[in-house]
């Protein structure tokens, strides 16, 4: 017996929502001409359209949705699930004042008619996106809050999980990361059993939690999971974006890797024809390329054409910073950056300068160079108000910091090289809070300056006239909230030796990257001692591994097995961490250490080079206040936290998306 219009409605509707489009389309044929009921024949109209739109042809699925729409003698149902429909479809296409007054049509009648339905929380769920995109994040909140509500009463898991993980997508935005994760990694299990695709937007909204929280490590490899899911699903060009991101973050601590990633997003734009996009790939290759290998020559003529493809595209930023890469190595003259450009491009000027005059030997104008560089940084950071967007940009400094560090290293003077540990330790210092503020006026701009970050993907989003407002907004806030005197200072050597408690020493330890030095500070003077790194990373490998065995194993022959391997690694970190600094810190009775993060790992109270009559402390404060100087009081080195160990500048990645990726329910 030949299935009912009404019963291949239903299974169209079901191949459209798992992706199924020509199955989808072929049912839905079937069931338009098996059915005379002008309400089924619209509501078959209406699904077909979105198959359309679907499969690349937004024009035709609009003109077929008005064109039922203008049908006479429909009920008010029928009416309002075709305007949510033409609503979702003018979202996806920009058109967002008409997408929100249809999608707003369907739900008011949809609401008057009393009866909480799946297709009411379908246009919520559609509204809450439109409203995000036009940065009302509270009236996106309130739809997706009633969605969830609805679908849980109709017992509907699966847009149950999409209407959450879009919830957790909206605290993302607020600066709430602890509740974005959580929606996120709840709603995960069940869009991964709807579908592959709905699994890789699902893992592609938590690498930008994870991202915005400083777990580069763990967003890169959801960002590589990623690209593998949209792969299988044959959507070539999210598959080449998501790589491009990829290569993007690893550029500055995997060049290799990033030059790979990098050169395979490339390949995939040029077979698109998206030249654009892939004169981008071809940048972040070029630069990994010559990270990895420095003394590679560069290709002057590839990095000209690369940069004129970027300029044709509209990437001017971008193509200037290629501009200054081809010229680190010292050859040609820069190209002229003035006070009007964006800050990350003035940012790779002083990088690009210091990097020529450390490899021309000139230490002091390499130091003058990337302080200068760094010191814009702050004040760009702090023009932000959310720390995870200081954090975002403090991605621009690592260069400038390694650079500074080693020239100050090979220049071996005490104060010096004092002054860059500490602006080391201050920039570290910059963490991303997991919270949004508690002011409210000032959570809604920074939630508008994270949408707007997120909507100018791909583009140099600081620049632009409205986050430019917002950002000044924000900052005479924080002004007016603070003052002046929330600033934090940094101390020279000269003072802190001044301020130092009778019998104590500071020991702190400088990474450039490839060597390391320690410098003890006394009352007395400073010291600096080398270090071995390659004695020190080869104790490093497999402690975590000692310890954990350590914890597990107490007694019998395996504990004293572990307890022995676990006290010979920590004599090698003792001889080649502290044995060499503590002579200069004889006299002391209490010792601070500040370290850089890749020393983060020590167990330093557990190294045997510790006397009894010596203590591993942090440094008393007394009187400290958090507006800097207290008169007559003695203040303790850096900043008003104390701290045993400050870890070293940690590399991170910013990958802006656009704020449509959110789980979008069809009507």
């Amino acid at each position: 017996m030949p299935l009912s219009a009404i019963e291949l409605h239903r299974r169209g509707v079901e191949a459209a929502n798992a992706r199924r489009f020509a199955q989808a389309r072929r049912v839905l044929d079937a069931a338009s001409a098996r059915t005379d009921d002008p309400d089924l024949r619209a509501r078959i109209d209406g699904t077909t359209a979105y198959v359309l739109a679907q499969t690349g042809r937004p024009a035709a699925a609009e003109q077929l949705c008005r064109a039922a729409l203008g049908r006479a003698g429909l009920r008010a149902e029928t009416v309002a699930l075709l305007s949510g429909q033409l609503g979702t479809l003018l979202m996806h296409g920009g058109t967002l004042v008409e997408a929100g007054s249809m999608l707003t049509r369907a739900i008011d009648t949809l609401t008057a008619q009393g009866e909480e339905t799946t297709e009411l929380a379908n246009c919520l769920m559609n509204r809450s996106v439109v409203r995000m995109q036009q940065r009302e994040l509270g009236l996106c909140v309130d739809d997706l809050e009633r969605a969830v509500a609805v679908y849980e009463a109709n017992h509907d898991e699966q847009p149950l999980a999409e209407a959450r993980h879009n919830l957790g997508y909206a605290a993302l935005l607020g600066g709430d990361l602890v509740t974005a994760l959580t929606l996120m990694t709840r709603s995960r299990p069940t869009l991964a059993a709807t579908s592959d695709l709905a699994a890789a937007i699902s893992d592609l909204d938590r690498a930008e939690v994870l991202r915005d929280a400083g777990l580069t490590t763990e967003a890169e490899n959801l960002l590589a999971h990623v690209a593998r899911q949209f792969g299988a699903q044959r959507m070539r060009q999210a598959r080449a974006e998501a790589e491009f991101h990829l290569a993007r973050s690893l550029v500055r601590h995997d060049p290799t890797g990033a030059e790979r990633t990098a050169r395979t997003a490339a390949r995939r734009f040029l077979a698109l024809e998206s030249h654009g996009w892939a004169a981008r790939a071809h940048a972040v290759r070029l630069e990994a390329l010559h990270r990895s290998k420095p003394q590679r020559p560069r290709d002057l003529d590839e990095f000209t054409r690369t940069a004129k493809a970027l300029d044709r595209a509209g990437f001017h930023t971008e193509a200037t910073t290629l501009r200054l890469d081809a010229r680190r190595d010292g050859t040609g003259r820069l190209p002229r950056i003035d006070d009007t450009a964006p800050t990350p491009l003035r940012l790779r000027a002083h990088e690009v300068r210091a990097a020529r005059a450390a490899a021309s030997g000139n230490d002091r104008a390499a130091l003058r160079a990337a302080a200068a560089g760094l010191d814009l940084l702050t004040a760009w950071q702090q023009s932000f108000g959310a720390l995870d967007l200081q954090a975002s940009a403090a991605m621009h400094g690592s260069d400038l910091m390694f650079t500074g560090l080693s020239a100050a290293a090979r220049l071996r003077d005490p104060a010096t090289l004092f002054e860059w540990s500490e602006r080391a330790r201050h920039l570290s210092q910059q963490v991303a809070p997991v919270r949004p503020p508690h002011d409210e006026s000032l959570a809604e701009d920074l939630a508008e300056l994270r949408m707007l970050r997120a909507e100018l993907a791909g583009a140099d989003w600081t620049t632009d006239a409205r986050v430019r407002a917002v950002r000044d907004r924000v900052r005479e806030r924080q002004w007016a909230m603070t003052g002046s005197g929330r600033t934090l200072e940094r101390l020279g050597l000269a003072e802190t030796i001044a301020l130092l408690p009778p019998r104590t020493a500071v020991l702190s330890y400088v990474f450039t990257g490839s060597t390391l030095q320690g410098m003890v500070v006394t009352a007395s003077g400073a010291t600096i001692v080398d270090l071995s790194w390659v004695k020190v990373r080869t104790a490093l490998d497999g402690l975590r591994a000692d310890l954990d065995m350590a914890a597990m194993t107490r007694g019998g022959l395996m504990g004293a097995v572990t307890e022995r391997a676990l006290t010979a690694r920590l004599g090698l970190l003792d001889a080649a961490l502290l044995a060499p600094l503590l002579p200069a810190a004889s006299s002391a009775d209490h010792v601070a250490i500040t370290v850089p993060g890749a020393l983060g790992g020590v167990p330093w109270a557990m190294l045997p080079g510790w006397q009894a009559s010596r203590s591993l402390s942090r440094p008393r404060c007394r009187g400290c206040s958090a507006g800097g100087r207290t008169p007559g009081r003695a203040r303790r080195p850096s900043d008003s936290r104390p701290a045993l160990v400050s870890p070293a500048p940690r590399r991170r990645s910013t990958v802006p998306r656009r704020p449509g990726t959110a789980r979008v329910r069809r009507s």
